[in-house]
């Protein structure tokens, strides 16, 4: 792909996606009310785990706390029983209780706004780290998962080769304007059409785009 392209690509897309489902974190963002502890919360909630899981540990949860400070009167097998069947249930209930009573000793019960403080809160990465940046406070950031790092080096967009490097790669690269919404349309994109293993080609709107890197088999 053409750097130049990647204008009429984004609009192809934001055209296509609208035949399916939204994504994980689109429903995490409506679930969470924009707040950015919610957010961080859910978002944590929702890795490794299907959709309508973590839609249901969501409302479970928040339902018996909301804030840092009601969220620290839960006992951990409190919170484990309510998040319980989301991947690493256990291990997510012990980082959510750490992560509150972080909040609390150290930000004043607010949930900071920067990538980097974010990333040092127990289980939370760059891709929960830009999510509550952007869906919480409406700050720029990129959020990659295994969808963006694969379509974008199909693309030949970047040459990277893991998530946090196409961050990086996508930042110095993508226009600013599509830095939030990337993640919503490629994971869209790759769940319904461009898969992992043997994408549908043939029905791809932007496959003259596309340089195919590593598709070996095709539909």
């Amino acid at each position: 792909m053409q750097v130049k392209d990647i204008h009429e690509v984004i609009t192809i897309l934001q055209e296509a996606i609208k035949q399916w489902p939204e994504t994980t974190l689109a429903m995490v963002a409506e679930q969470t009310r924009s707040d950015p502890f919610r957010i961080l919360i859910g978002t944590v909630l929702s890795l490794r785990t299907k959709d309508e899981t973590t839609a249901g540990a969501c409302k479970r949860l928040f339902s018996l706390a909301s804030t840092p400070a009601s969220m620290v009167t839960l006992t951990e097998e409190t919170i484990d029983q309510a998040i319980y069947p989301v991947g690493f249930h256990t291990t997510k209930a012990k980082n959510i209780l750490a992560i509150c009573h972080i909040l609390i000793e150290e930000y004043n019960s607010r949930t900071p706004d920067d990538i980097d403080t974010l990333i040092t809160l127990p289980g939370v990465g760059r891709k929960t780290a830009n999510l509550v940046v952007t869906l919480g406070y409406a700050k720029p950031g990129i959020c990659v998962d295994t969808h963006v790092h694969r379509i974008s080096n199909r693309w030949g967009y970047v040459k990277t080769k893991n998530p946090d490097k196409t961050e990086y790669a996508l930042r110095e690269k993508l226009p600013s304007e599509y830095w939030i919404g990337i993640n919503d349309l490629l994971v869209i994109y790759g769940q319904n059409l461009c898969k992992p293993v043997s994408p549908f080609c043939s029905r791809c709107r932007i496959r003259s785009f596309c340089d195919r890197v590593g598709v070996e088999k095709y539909r």
